[in-house]
């Protein structure tokens, strides 16, 4: 079975007003978008989790429904 993405995904998240300040000042300092600064995040997180825990397999990533979470093709 062979994995394929979809092109976007949409979440909403809910943070403090201090956590969103960081974030926002951060982007900033970072010349992010906060969008891009919470990817390169959440990118570097992942990388983080893969190299502690092992890679996350096509199979298991095609398995996982995010259907609630895609945006367009519907």
């Amino acid at each position: 079975m062979r994995y394929i993405m979809k092109k976007e995904c949409k979440i909403e998240i809910r943070m403090s007003e201090d956590l969103m300040r960081k974030l926002s000042l951060i982007s900033k300092k970072e010349g992010r978008s906060i969008n891009n600064q919470f990817l390169f995040l959440l990118r570097n997180n992942i990388q983080y989790f893969e190299r502690t825990h092992g890679r996350l397999t096509n199979a298991e990533l095609a398995a996982e429904d995010i259907t609630e979470y895609q945006v367009g093709d519907e």
